[in-house]
């Protein structure tokens, strides 16, 4: 029982030795490992210590760039609130002068609507100057056309009214001269009639039948004599009228009388007044 006792004593012994031993192997390798550990851990938390003072060096120098650019901006924000102060008025002007450039940009969309209305209606019009230039060529034609017509006509109107107008002179003066040729002898005759019958010293019978006669010898010559004037009246009346279909004619034809060359004169009867009817209407004279 000794013996056994010792032995396990030994063995216990030995064993509490080894257990020692790696107890204090196990224990040396821990503290290795904890001091490498911790040699990990304090560099990393140095490195960290030393980003962030890096970081926090940074972060005040951002900060004092960051105050300066603050104050920088206050001074230019104050600036641009004066400037924008100063430029209150003009951006009011500027303003109502977009207005009025808005007001004019819409007449002038309406002014090109109506240029755009106005050059169509120009074209049409364009068509419609060609076409009256031509109509206005061949008027200008059918024009010189009537005209040299007219001056035909008016070269041979003004022959004809001269001719007519000598002859009815002619035919009137010759007309005047028998009525006054007439009238003479007739008051000759009456004259040397009263002179016989105061010299003769005829009865009365005689003197009556003497009278009737010489009053139907009278009546016979006055006769003659209103027909003589009537016929002087209607050849005057005849002239006159043509006269006045001449004057008319020159109208139509727009000749003005003043570029006729000469004034026809109208006829008239002494001691008569001419009707406005035509030549063939003329009244006896009485």
């Amino acid at each position: 029982m000794k013996m056994l006792r010792d032995e396990l004593d030994l063995r216990r012994k030995t064993e509490i030795h080894e257990v020692e031993e790696r107890k204090n192997g196990q224990i040396t390798t821990l503290m290795q490992r904890h001091e490498e550990a911790f040699t990990d851990i304090k560099n990393y938390y140095n490195d960290i210590t030393l980003n962030n003072l890096a970081l926090i060096n940074s972060l005040k120098e951002q900060m004092e760039d960051m105050r300066k650019k603050e104050e920088h901006l206050e001074k230019e924000m104050t600036e641009v609130a004066m400037q924008n102060r100063r430029l209150a008025d003009p951006l009011q002007k500027a303003r109502e002068e977009m207005s009025d450039m808005q007001k004019k940009l819409g007449s002038y969309e309406r002014d090109k609507q109506i240029l755009v209305c106005t050059k169509a209606r120009l074209k049409v019009t364009e068509k419609e100057l060609k076409s009256l230039r031509w109509e206005h060529e061949v008027l200008e034609q059918r024009f010189i056309k009537v005209q040299q017509e007219r001056d035909d006509l008016y070269h041979k109107f003004t022959s004809a009214i001269l001719e007519v107008q000598q002859k009815a002179g002619f035919r009137n003066l010759v007309l005047e001269r028998k009525v006054q040729a007439l009238v003479a002898a007739v008051e000759k005759k009456e004259v040397q009639f009263n002179e016989v019958l105061a010299a003769s010293n005829l009865d009365p019978a005689a003197l009556t039948l003497v009278s009737r006669k010489l009053e139907d010898v009278l009546e016979s010559k006055n006769s003659a004599i209103k027909d003589l004037q009537y016929e002087l009246a209607r050849v005057c009346k005849a002239h006159n009228d043509l006269l006045r279909t001449y004057e008319a004619k020159l109208l139509a034809f727009g000749v003005p009388l003043d570029n006729v060359g000469f004034k026809p004169l109208e006829t008239a009867v002494i001691g008569q007044t001419l009707g406005q009817g035509p030549a063939g209407l003329v009244g006896t004279p009485t």
